[in-house]
Parts: structure tokens; sequence; C-alpha cells
């Protein structure tokens, strides 16, 4: 397997383009849950050039009624993220002073379940104040996080891509 570096510049470029508006290469899923993942596993996607087309705990899109938990589901995308040994992006929960651009954040309005994907779009300083961010469903572009009103939050950080 070969590693390959996820490419945070193309990302945040990507997130920036679809930030209000929606990509027609990918379904729009705001009625039905909400689109937030759907539009950070692009923005990774198109850092990264690679997906992981494992049935059961793999990453892709092939179309709306084709695609894993993973793309679209908040649980599920921080789940393969952090567990990944194959093809595809790779992951770390960390903590805010170890964040990079192009790295996500995800947000539990409630306490107990994390709703709400975002990706970091720039960094003032590794505080909640000095973090913009890009999302879908809230549609945005250089957001600060401080302006949601969240319970938790966690960060993860992309350490690499494998690649087959």
């Amino acid at each position: 397997m070969k590693e390959i570096i996820y490419n945070r510049n193309l990302a945040i470029k990507y997130a920036k383009k679809w930030a209000y508006k929606r990509n027609p290469k990918y379904y729009n899923y705001d009625k039905i849950g909400g689109d937030c993942t759907n539009f950070i596993s692009q923005c990774i996607f198109v850092g990264s050039k690679q997906m992981n087309y494992d049935k059961i705990n793999g990453w892709y899109y092939i179309d709306a009624n084709n695609k894993s938990p993973s793309w679209t589901g908040v649980e599920f995308l921080y789940n393969f993220l952090i567990s990944n040994k194959q093809n595809g992006p790779i992951g770390r929960q960390v903590q805010i002073n170890e964040i990079e651009l192009a790295d996500i954040a995800q947000l539990s309005f409630d306490g107990k379940s994390f709703s709400h994907t975002l990706l970091i779009v720039n960094i003032e300083n590794n505080t909640i104040d000095g973090i913009y961010t890009s999302s879908h469903t809230f549609d945005s572009f250089g957001r600060r996080l401080s302006s949601y009103k969240f319970e938790k939050i966690r960060f993860v950080h992309i350490d690499k891509i494998n690649k087959l």
C-alpha cells in the first residue's frame, strides 16, 4: 500500500466553490436528514482522490442509492476515519491545538450524539473563536466555529491517505 498526501488546499478550494450550492454529481440530502457529512465527504475526497469500496467498512459514493453509510452519516464518517487501515483517508481524534486546515469538526447539539460535520477552512488561532468552518445544511464558508451553539465538539485530523 502506498501513502499519499492529503491535499488540504484542494479540499478547501472545493468547499469554497460549493458551500452555497450543490454539486450536481452528488445527491442533495438536505430534505432527508441533512447534507453536511455528504458535503464534507466530497471535500475530503477532492483532497484525497481515494475512496474505499469495502461494502461493510468502506467510504464511497457511486450514486444516491449506492454509497456507504460513512459518506453521509456523522458517526459513520467518524468511525471510518479513525479505524480505517485500508484504502482512503485515515484520521485520528485530536485536541483543538492539533488541528490543521481541512481537518473536520463534529458537533453535538444535545450533548449526547454528534449530528453535524464541518470542514476547517481557516485557523487564526487554536480556540473555538479563532477557527472558521464550512458546511452544508447550515450553508456556510468561513463561519466562525464559536457562532454555533453546541454542547460537545470533537476534531478529526486527517493523517494520511492510503492508496492500494
